[in-house]
């Protein structure tokens, strides 16, 4: 009787891996000539897996003792090379477990085609992406100006860069834009930038006294930069006005507004008290009416 019941304990644990073998055996068909199994699947699934715990591992391993400013440069890299080892290795994993990956190429080389057009968008940011870690064009935390909008870059991702505006609101440029836009990077040389403000007086006013004033309320804003000194030039002469730009250094650009309204206002206030006029345009309108005797002979005609 024990022996009955070990035989009959075995046959049911031989059929239920058959069945299990039968499952895992079980083929999808792809098309007439290319199949897969749900074991391949299982195996490529496995694969990703593990393959996406060693990338984070490499990356931690990599950026754990470098700057920020490198660490931030890496992990930028980092999310682009790792998309083509996705790709790589679930084609070698494919390959290797029996499963046709030259067939599935050729038989769908027309749907290929068709979705490599409807995404060249796509292929282009990507493209546009891998250009810019190359040339170093563009690096986070750098203050770009492209299509009138400004923003610090915070992170450069494999399709877009995202960038945050002085008033907090997020940017998001599709890379392709620094190939087809003039970007503007105002921190690609430093952090120190030349900012400058205009400014208009009538004529008549002590032009020293405006280069003075212009020049004591720009080395007295804490954001100014003392070296290099501060600059004024007189630009032209107006139509009405005596026309000034202040020029001065900055640290952080990206908040030069802030400063330069500080200054309008500073000016403005020093102007009253010396009694330097700033003058709006003007335009003197005459009009001209003609006599009664022109008026009667023009009627009786």
């Amino acid at each position: 009787m024990t022996q009955d019941n070990a035989q009959h304990t075995i046959q049911e644990t031989t059929s239920t891996w058959d069945k299990v073998v039968d499952l895992l055996s079980y083929q999808i068909d792809i098309t007439e000539k290319v199949h897969i199994t749900i074991l391949q699947i299982l195996i490529v699934l496995l694969v990703f897996i593990l393959t996406s715990y060693l990338l984070k591992l490499i990356r931690r391993l990599v950026t754990r003792k470098l700057p920020e400013e490198d660490k931030l440069k890496f992990v930028s890299f980092f999310s682009f090379i790792k998309y083509f080892i996705y790709i790589v290795v679930i084609l070698v994993t494919l390959d290797n477990t029996g499963f046709n990956v030259t067939a599935i190429f050729a038989a769908s080389a027309a749907l290929l085609v068709g979705i490599g057009l409807a995404l060249q968008t796509l292929f282009q940011d990507i493209i546009s992406g891998v250009f810019i870690l190359l040339d170093q064009t563009v690096h986070v935390g750098d203050i770009i100006e492209i299509d009138g909008k400004v923003g610090r870059v915070e992170k450069i991702n494999l399709r877009t860069t995202r960038a945050v505006t002085i008033d907090n609101k997020v940017l998001i440029i599709p890379n392709h834009k620094y190939l087809t836009s003039i970007l503007y990077n105002w921190t690609e040389n430093g952090s120190l930038t030349r900012e400058n403000i205009e400014v208009g007086v009538a004529y008549g006013s002590d032009t020293e006294l405006v280069k003075n004033i212009l020049l004591e309320v720009a080395l007295a804003h804490p954001k100014v930069r003392k070296k290099p000194e501060p600059l004024v030039l007189l630009t032209n002469f107006g139509d009405s006005a005596l026309n000034f730009k202040l020029i001065f250094s900055m640290n952080d650009s990206f908040i030069a507004g802030i400063p330069k309204s500080d200054m309008r206002f500073e000016i403005d206030k020093r102007f009253r008290e010396h009694n330097i006029s700033i003058p709006f345009p003007q335009r003197e309108v005459r009009v001209y009416q003609a006599d009664e005797t022109s008026l009667d002979q023009n009627k009786s005609e």
